[in-house]
């Protein structure tokens, strides 16, 4: 039987921390999911691992991540995060960076926020997603929405069901649980 993240993160100086206090939690704030977004983004052909020992640089790199700063990143700015060794510096992912930050505004004055968007769509099947952020975002793939949506609580797997973190998760309102 193949190993799960609930199995090895536990134990993982790095995992840890993310497995027990972030991963599968409902998260509401806009900004913090437009993090989770560009993360998952950055992780494609690459390793989580590598994302959570990046993240302060993306966070300095992104303005925290601040939807209306990177909406309103010029050129200059594409050229100083593709300079930047604190994040990836692939030029498709740092474009849906800011591409994305501008769909979710436009998401923002028509739903009120990200979270109330992604509300609204809930509950969908995982090739629905799959089809609407194909629609609405770029540089979103199968494996992206997955993992993006399993980590804010939309859709089950982030933890087995017999992982302590998985009552956590379910008590804080994941909605793939009916929160």
């Amino acid at each position: 039987m193949p190993q799960t993240y609930c199995d090895f993160a536990p134990t993982h100086p790095i995992h840890q921390p993310y497995h027990d206090t972030e991963y599968g939690f409902p998260l509401r704030d806009d900004d913090g999911l437009f993090e989770r977004l560009i993360l998952e983004i950055n992780q494609a052909g690459l390793s989580w691992e590598l994302m959570l020992k990046k993240r302060d640089g993306f966070r300095k790199a992104y303005d925290n991540f601040s939807l209306e700063r990177v909406a309103a990143y010029t050129d200059t700015d594409r050229e100083r995060l593709l300079a930047d060794p604190g994040i990836i510096r692939n030029r498709l992912k740092v474009n849906a960076a800011i591409t994305n930050a501008n769909r979710i505004l436009d998401i923002r004055r028509e739903h009120g926020s990200f979270s109330a968007w992604l509300d609204a769509n809930h509950p969908k099947t995982l090739d629905e997603w799959r089809k609407l952020f194909k629609k609405t975002f770029v540089f979103t793939g199968g494996e992206i929405v997955n993992e993006f949506l399993m980590s804010t609580g939309y859709l089950p797997g982030a933890h087995t069901e017999d992982c302590p973190i998985y009552s956590k998760i379910v008590a804080a309102g994941a909605l793939f649980a009916g929160g």
